[in-house]
Order: C-alpha cells, then structure tokens, then sequence
C-alpha cells in the first residue's frame, strides 16, 4: 500500500489537495513618497526569542518548509512561468531588501517557536525543540531575499537547502527531516515514498486566526479505528484471532495503523509534550492535541485514543460526534494540523489543515 500526501491547507492548519501555493511579493512600488519605500533589511541576527542557538539535529525535531509554504510568492512565480529564470532570480535579486509577505504555513511556525521559548525557560540548555530547515529548489542568489525576510520577520531559521532547480526531496534524510512541507504534491509524495512524513500544503483565501502562542493538532479518529476494523475482517476470513495481536502491539505501545512515516513525527512530538507534563504545565502546555470523531461512537472512540496514546501522545480534547458534521469543531479548535485520510475533505472550508492520506 503506497501512502498519498498529506494534505495541508491555508494557514489555520492545513488542508487538502494543494492548488498551489501563492506567494505575493511586496516589491515594484515605485512610489511617490518616502513612506513608499521599502525599509532596507541587513542580514543581523533576529531578535528574541531567535537568540537562542539552534538544536543540534540528531536531537531535534526536524521541520523542512518549502518557501512558497513559508512566504507568499504568487507574483514571483508569475514572473517566472512569463519570463524564465533568468528574468525570475534578476527581480529578486532587484528586491532582496523587500520583505516577501507570510505565506500561509507561516502561524504553525509561529506556534512551533512558541514551543521551543517555552521548553528553553522550562529546560535551558536543552537540545529537544523543533528546528526549521528552509527546503527550497531556489537558485541560491534567490537565496538572500529569503534569508533577509526570515530575518525581517524574527525567525529561527538557521539551516537552508537550494538546490537550484534539482529536487529538495533528494536531501530531506541529510537534514534529519521528521516532516517535510511543501506546496508541491509530486514533491510530497516522493517524500513519503522515501520514508519521510510530508504534507501538502494549499493556500486559502479564509482569514485562518491561527493561534501563534499555542501549537494545535488535530485527528481524524475515524480512519484509525477503519484501519483496525479491516485488520480484524482480515483475520476472521484466513481464520486467524488478529485481536490477539492488535493487544499485543497495543502492550508495546506499537501503531496499530500502518502510518509508518507519520509515526516517527507524532512520538516525537509526544517526547516534548511529555517534557511540560513533567512540569505540571499539562493545563498551561503549549502543544494541543484533539482527537475528533464524526463517523463512530463512544466505543470506538475509546480505540482511537488508545492508538494516539500507542504513539506516544495524549489527546487533551475528544468529540465524538456520532453523525455531526466536524466542520464546526475544527472551526473552533482551529489547528495547524489536522491529521485525515480523505483526499477531498469538507473541512477544506475552514481554514489550512494537514492531512494524511492512507490507502
């Protein structure tokens, strides 16, 4: 079974089938008056809370963003499917002193550096935090504007990749990826193939109101207890007890669901909500996990925590809707990343969502 993309949408998480990201350059003003013109940008270190020093990798969790998930570009991009390259890195290059605008993975990277200023007053010196790596196919003179506008914008991003039009996917394991973001399905998809948990990421028009203070991730419950259910009709059929041996990866703490990219992401994930739990900030911790279920009951909600809770993490919020639309929750809940294995969702509506797709 081949895993699909996962699907990440607008910024309030991120969603379904990415239509393509669009990244809006704040440049070629040629304005009349002073307040016109762009403020020029150094390349000075950014200020709190980017003065800490980055994670070693082999301890951190490993985030790789592309830059059309980190920035607007639709008007560079424009510039390049009209005139080619050459045109495309001489407008950048002319407007590298102009902030690019935030793109729409821009909040969940916000909330993942909230994280991180919260674990260094908790655990100074501590190496477990999440690391952002800019993963761009990006000629490397294109590479100045980017940097001059993550600086612009005080974030914590020292490691890059430009690869100058070759495949970033090709370099995700030399950085310690966990997961990969990109507005690029085919991107996507070769990431999972290789083993490395990636999502799409597609751009809406909604106003999202992400939280920048608080890292929210949302389930969709109804795919893993699907997933169970076809295990034990698997065993029932070849004469087989399979309950046997989900409660034997269940006493390992092992996945039922075969989401194996995934996995590797949510128990580190799990490590650093552990790590706030052990300092009685469970009511006060930055990291929010919710489990929603629309399709099934109370029974099989029971299942579906069990499973999150074999990756390592603890739901901090249930619903179970037994038939209500999940819209509404999610537009309440408002997650960076919501976790589904449908590839065309409703709540595509309401603002970016990651998804993950299993077949």
């Amino acid at each position: 079974m081949v895993s699909q993309p996962l699907s990440v949408t607008n910024l309030q998480v991120f969603v379904t089938l990415p239509p393509g990201n669009t990244l809006e350059e704040q440049g070629s003003r040629k304005g009349g008056g002073q307040q016109n013109n762009p403020k020029p940008l150094t390349l000075t270190s950014p200020q709190t809370p980017s003065q800490h020093s980055p994670p070693k990798a082999q301890h951190a969790i490993t985030v790789a963003v592309s830059s059309r998930t980190l920035f607007n570009m639709s008007d560079e991009r424009a510039i390049f499917e009209a005139e080619g390259l050459e045109c495309y890195v001489k407008y950048q290059q002319d407007h590298e002193n102009e902030p690019l605008k935030k793109g729409h993975g821009f909040p969940l990277l916000k909330a993942m550096e909230a994280v991180n200023s919260r674990l260094h007053e908790l655990y100074p010196g501590s190496e477990e935090l999440f690391d952002v790596v800019l993963m761009t196919n990006n000629h490397a003179q294109v590479g100045v504007r980017l940097i001059n506008s993550i600086n612009h914008y005080g974030l914590t991003i020292e490691r890059f990749c430009m690869t100058g039009g070759t495949n970033p996917v090709n370099y995700l394991k030399a950085y310690h990826t966990n997961l990969y973001l990109s507005s690029d399905p085919l991107k996507v998809a070769k990431a999972l193939g290789e083993g490395v948990a990636a999502a799409c990421t597609n751009h809406l028009d909604k106003d999202s109101n992400l939280s920048e203070q608080q890292l929210r991730v949302a389930f969709d419950g109804d795919s893993f207890v699907h997933h169970e259910d076809n295990v034990e009709k698997y065993g029932r059929s070849h004469g087989l007890d399979m309950s046997f041996e989900l409660d034997k990866c269940e006493s390992k703490q092992e996945s039922k669901p075969s989401q194996a990219p995934l996995v590797g992401f949510l128990e580190a994930l799990g490590k650093l909500q552990k790590k706030f739990f052990a300092k009685n900030e469970r009511m006060d911790c930055p990291i929010r996990i919710y489990l929603i279920m629309a399709k099934c009951g109370a029974t099989n909600g029971a299942k579906a925590l069990k499973i999150i809770r074999g990756w390592g993490l603890e739901v901090d919020e249930a619903f179970v809707l037994y038939g209500t639309p999940k819209l509404l929750i999610i537009d309440k809940i408002r997650p960076h990343i919501f976790f589904d294995d449908q590839a065309l969702h409703s709540t595509v509506q309401s603002g970016p969502i990651t998804t993950y797709k299993k077949h």
